[in-house]
């Protein structure tokens, strides 16, 4: 029989991908842990937000929320910023963040992939 724990089911239900509906923003990619003893689960999701002066108005405000029933932890793994052309339907990821690093802009495309697959969705590290 498989148990699955209350972080691990927590975690199942986390969107991989939330991002502005178009335009260029600041992006991170967080690295969700689950703080139950012995689970050792992790799932990485993308957040994206105009609204972000910086990359840690992002990380603080997703990870207050992730994290305030304390079966949760995260961390931000870098970030970015994003280029959301709805019309076009492309998505371009680049650049950096100067708090945070650069995030594997790679692991990023995937997860917007999968949320918007009738998407391109491309990416590259050139830019800040």
């Amino acid at each position: 029989m498989c148990t699955q724990t209350k972080a691990a089911a927590v975690m199942a239900n986390i969107p991989q991908a939330d991002i502005d509906p178009s335009g260029v923003f600041k992006y991170v990619l967080i690295r969700v842990h689950s703080r139950e003893e012995g689970d050792d689960s992790e799932v990485d999701i993308v957040r994206g937000f105009g609204w972000a002066e910086y990359h840690a108005d992002i990380y603080e405000k997703v990870s207050e929320e992730l994290e305030r029933g304390g079966l949760l932890d995260c961390e931000c793994i870098g970030g970015g910023r994003i280029k959301h052309d709805a019309q076009a339907k492309k998505i371009h990821v680049y650049g950096y963040s100067m708090g945070f690093g650069r995030a594997n802009h790679a692991v990023t495309t995937e997860k917007l992939k999968a949320r918007y697959p009738d998407y391109e969705v491309t990416w590259d590290n050139e830019g800040y």
